[in-house]
C-alpha cells in the first residue's frame, strides 16, 4: 500500500509540475498562432521524430540482450523491449530517473530472471548512459564551442552542476566498482554523520541497503575488468541510443521548413540540456528542460516557432514517451496480475 501510495505521489507532483511548467510557458503567448504553427509542420519529418524515440528505447532493449547474451542468460528482445519501456516510464516519473532500474529488476525477476545477474547488467547499462552524456558532452564543446556560448544564455549555471554531479556520480560508480572498500568506508561514514545529525533514522536498514548494492557492484568489477570489449560495444550502442533522442529538435526544426543550422549543431544544444538538467531532482527534467529549451534554442526557430517547436520537440521526446511506456507498463503489470490467477 505504501508503494502505491508513493507512486500516486509521484504522479500527482508530476501532474502539477506539468501544469506549472505550461502555465508560465504559456500565459502570455498567442495559443491559436501556436497551435496553428504546430498544424502546418510537416508530418513526415514528425513520423521520423517518433521513429527515433523508438529507436532510443530499443537501443537499450538491444544492450540489456546483448548482456543477458553475455552472461549465459537467453532472453527475447520483445522482453528486453519491455523492460526498457517500463524503466523509461518510472525513470520518467520519478526524480533524478530514481524509480526506473528497481523495476525493471521487479519485472525481470517475475520472469525468472537472476537478479543479481540483473542488477549487474542494469548497472552497466547505467555506467554506459552516463558515460556516453558526459563524453558526447566534452566532444561537442570541443568542437561547437563558439556556437554553445553563443546560445547558452543563464543555463551555463544549471550546466555547471550538471557537469559537477554527473561526473561525481560516474566517479563513485566507479569507486564502488573498482575500490568496493574504499567506497563502503565513505558511504559507513556519510550514514553514520547523517544519523548523528538526524537526519537518517533507521540506520541499519540503510547501511542494509547500500551492503546490497554493492554486492552487485562488486561482481561487476569482476566483470568489468575482464570485458573491456563487451563495455566498448555497450558505450557504443548508447552513444546510437543518445543521438537518437537527440536529433528529435532538428527533425521538429526541419518539419518548419527551417534551415541553416545542421544537425550536428541541434545535437550539440539537446546534449548541453541533457547534460544540465540530468541530475536534477525533478521528473523527466520536467521545467528546466522546457525552459532550457526556450533559452538555447531562440535564435534557431525565432520568436514564432520557439514555442511551437519547443511544445513538439519536449512533446515527443518525452510525453509521448511517457504515455507509450505508460501503456506498456499498465499492460504488462496486468498480465503479471493474470500469470499468477493462473497458477492459483
Amino acid at each position: 500500500m505504501k508503494k502505491y501510495g508513493k507512486a500516486i505521489f509521484n504522479a500527482l507532483f508530476l501532474i502539477v509540475l506539468i501544469a506549472a511548467t505550461l502555465y508560465f510557458i504559456l500565459r502570455d503567448q498567442n495559443i491559436g498562432a501556436i497551435f496553428a504553427a504546430i498544424r502546418q509542420a510537416r508530418k513526415i519529418w514528425l513520423i521520423l521524430a517518433i521513429i527515433l524515440v523508438f529507436v532510443f528505447v530499443c537501443s537499450e532493449s538491444v544492450i540489456i540482450k546483448y548482456l543477458m547474451r553475455q552472461l549465459s542468460n537467453h532472453v527475447r528482445l520483445v522482453r528486453c523491449i519491455k523492460y526498457s519501456f517500463i524503466g523509461f516510464f518510472f525513470s520518467c516519473v520519478t526524480p533524478s530517473a530514481s524509480g526506473g532500474q528497481p523495476m525493471q529488476v521487479y519485472y525481470m525477476q517475475k520472469d525468472k530472471l537472476n537478479v543479481s545477474v540483473s542488477a549487474l547488467v542494469l548497472l552497466i547499462v547505467t555506467v554506459g548512459y552516463k558515460a556516453v552524456l558526459v563524453v558526447l558532452s566534452g566532444v561537442m564543446f570541443l568542437f561547437e564551442r563558439p556556437f554553445i556560448m553563443t546560445n547558452l544564455g543563464n543555463v551555463k549555471y544549471i550546466l555547471i552542476y550538471g557537469i559537477i554531479a554527473n561526473v561525481l556520480f560516474i566517479a563513485f560508480l566507479l569507486l564502488m566498482i573498482l575500490k568496493g572498500s574504499l567506497a563502503q568506508s565513505m558511504i559507513d561514514g556519510c550514514i553514520h554523520f547523517l544519523s548523528f545529525l538526524h537526519i537518517i533514522k533507521n540506520k541499519k536498514k540503510i547501511q542494509e541497503k547500500f551492503y546490497k548494492m554493492m554486492g552487485s557492484y562488486h561482481a561487476g568489477a569482476a566483470y568489468i575488468r575482464n570485458n573491456w570489449m563487451t563495455l566498448i560495444i555497450v558505450f557504443l550502442i548508447s552513444v546510437v541510443q543518445r543521438v537518437a533522442l537527440f536529433l528529435v529538435p532538428w527533425c521538429v526544426y526541419r518539419s518548419f521548413g527551417l534551415f541553416g543550422i545542421s544537425a550536428v549543431q541541434i545535437v550539440t544544444l539537446q546534449t548541453i540540456i541533457a547534460l544540465s538538467v540530468d541530475m536534477l531532482p525533478l521528473p523527466g527534467g520536467v521545467g528546466a528542460s522546457e525552459t532550457s529549451f526556450t533559452v538555447m534554442f531562440g535564435s534557431i526557430f525565432g520568436s514564432q516557432l520557439l514555442i511551437p517547436g519547443m511544445l513538439l520537440s519536449r512533446g515527443i521526446s518525452y510525453y509521448f514517451l511517457v504515455f507509450i511506456s505508460g501503456i506498456v507498463t499498465v499492460a504488462a503489470h496486468f498480465l503479471l496480475i493474470r500469470r499468477g490467477r493462473k497458477k492459483e
